[in-house]
């Protein structure tokens, strides 16, 4: 029996934005990947007209197939471009940003996972914007503690690494990476450099609890996680899983207060708030109460 799609409730209707061809002649002319375009995500229109992108580097080929992602698959892509980092400083510099996310696909076919290639993409967009402060979001790396220790010798202003989702759900939504796995290192990154900010991001409206998500919360903070980004799942294509529940801009609130309650540094929970979405250094995240668009408190009719 085919599964009902659910419809779009108020809060999750956005209006689709102009003035984005700077920014995506920008990315066209450097030959890049960004996970805004891959990832079909919602907030693109938006964050394109801000000059704002995540880089989304090693091709757009990842070696896993999670069920909640549209990134291509492929269990052996191209070898990485050399050319990739000098091309993604090129483009920071064209669109002036002065905090680059730089991310990647996973690549389980590379000894140390891509990690080297990152590294040298973070060098190379300091060398050429020298004011830039760069966040890098990760792969689990399958594991693999050297290649956490050649991003970290580049001291990226935040290194995140998402968990995704709850415990209960991870098997059923991730692809090898696991819930252990992901809080493993990032309680790692903090045992390397108890200074590293560190970084985090959950879905909701899969199917999880309440009392899980604050779970999850509580072994982020366990784990020495800074920042925690919390946003409603929604399903890119039909390839991937249902959403179960649209989440109430309520309960996001709920989460952030929880969240900061147990002493997490940032928590953002908002419908369309992303890994990446409006991304910054987290000492900067005091100017900002609330990010544009998003429910400004927790009654949705005000």
């Amino acid at each position: 029996m085919r599964e009902e799609k659910l419809l779009l409730p108020p809060w999750l209707h956005k209006p689709l934005r102009g003035g984005t061809i700077q920014t995506e002649k920008a990315v066209r002319q450097c030959g890049l990947c960004t996970v805004c375009e891959e990832a079909l995500c919602p907030n693109l229109s938006e964050c394109y007209q801000e000059k704002r992108a995540a880089f989304l580097l090693l091709g757009p080929l990842c070696t896993r197939a999670c069920a909640f992602c549209s990134v291509g698959f492929s269990p052996c892509p191209p070898s990485p471009d050399a050319g990739e980092p000098s091309r993604v400083a090129a483009c920071c510099a064209e669109l002036a940003l002065r905090h680059a996310v730089l991310t990647m696909v996973t690549r389980d076919d590379l000894a140390d996972g891509g990690a080297l290639h990152l590294a040298n993409t973070v060098c190379a967009v300091r060398q050429m914007v020298p004011e830039v402060t760069v966040e890098v979001l990760t792969s689990d790396f399958a594991g693999s503690s050297s290649a956490v220790d050649i991003i970290l010798r580049e001291k990226p202003e935040v290194f995140a690494h998402n968990l995704e989702t709850v415990r209960s759900l991870s098997p059923k939504v991730r692809s090898l990476a696991t819930y252990d796995g992901s809080l493993s290192l990032l309680r790692s990154i903090k045992e390397k450099e108890p200074g590293q900010v560190t970084k985090s991001s959950l879905m909701v409206g899969l199917g999880e609890s309440v009392v899980e998500v604050q779970e999850a919360l509580l072994d982020l903070k366990r784990a020495g996680v800074d920042c925690v980004t919390i946003g409603q799942y929604l399903q890119p294509t039909s390839k991937q899983v249902a959403v179960k529940e649209w989440i109430h801009p309520d309960l996001f609130c709920r989460y952030e207060m929880y969240g900061k309650e147990l002493g997490i540094q940032e928590v953002i929970a908002a419908p369309f708030v992303r890994s990446s979405y409006k991304a910054r250094p987290l000492k900067r995240a005091s100017e900002t109460q609330r990010l544009p668009n998003e429910v400004k408190n927790c009654d949705p009719s005000r």
